[in-house]
């Protein structure tokens, strides 16, 4: 009995051993003319683990690609798309340099920083209050969802002065929007009554 543990890797395994072992029996064939036949039968073949490659052209290509990297690139056949190189295939993708940038409050975060920046350059005038005050709604909404147990006005005002360097200023009369609209709750909500206390409830009096 044959274990998979004593057999050779596969390379792809989604397709499943025997397309590999097909694709290791074509490999050696000197014929050209037969090599490429049965490597349009095995194509075949595999496109039925992905359906979509019989109508997709980038799918046809991606099974091409997939039929070369099985063979170990070993495989001479004419494809209908460009031979993959084996270092693109094997190469590893490009590390992206994760942002260092300095955020003063991670609750916030750095994209209203640059709001806030942009909206200092304004003009004065009603345009730059509304928009002081949405950017002000915005960080206790902000705060609200990093920390849910309490916010303290005067404290998201403390830190939008401190964001804004002192440049930007709320008005007199500005009121933050109250914590419970903030977070979505619906004060609609009907009292939920029991079943067992709802004996009686709109059901007609019986005359004397």
């Amino acid at each position: 009995m044959e274990y998979n543990t004593t057999r050779e890797k596969l390379t792809l395994p989604e397709y499943g051993r025997n397309i590999q072992k097909m694709i290791e029996y074509i490999c050696p064939q000197e014929d050209t003319e037969l090599r490429n036949k049965l490597a349009k039968a095995i194509i075949s073949v595999m496109a039925q683990f992905s359906p979509s490659s019989r109508e997709s052209l980038e799918a046809k290509q991606k099974l091409w690609d997939h039929l070369f990297v099985i063979s170990n690139f070993k495989l001479d056949v004419d494809s209908p798309y460009p031979k993959p190189e084996v270092e693109k295939i094997f190469s590893k993708p490009r590390i992206i340099p994760y942002s260092q940038a300095d955020v003063k409050y991670r609750q916030y975060g750095k994209n209203i920083e640059e709001i806030i920046k942009k909206v200092i350059e304004y003009e004065e005038g009603p345009e730059k209050e509304k928009l002081i005050s949405l950017i002000a709604n915005q960080l206790k909404k902000a705060y609200l969802n990093w920390n849910r147990d309490s916010v303290n006005d005067e404290l998201i005002s403390n830190h939008f002065d401190e964001l804004s360097n002192g440049q930007l200023k709320l008005q007199e009369d500005f009121r933050f929007h109250n914590t419970y609209d903030l977070l979505g709750k619906n004060r609609n909500k009907k009292k939920f009554i029991p079943r067992s206390n709802m004996n009686g409830i709109n059901k007609p009096k019986k005359k004397l």
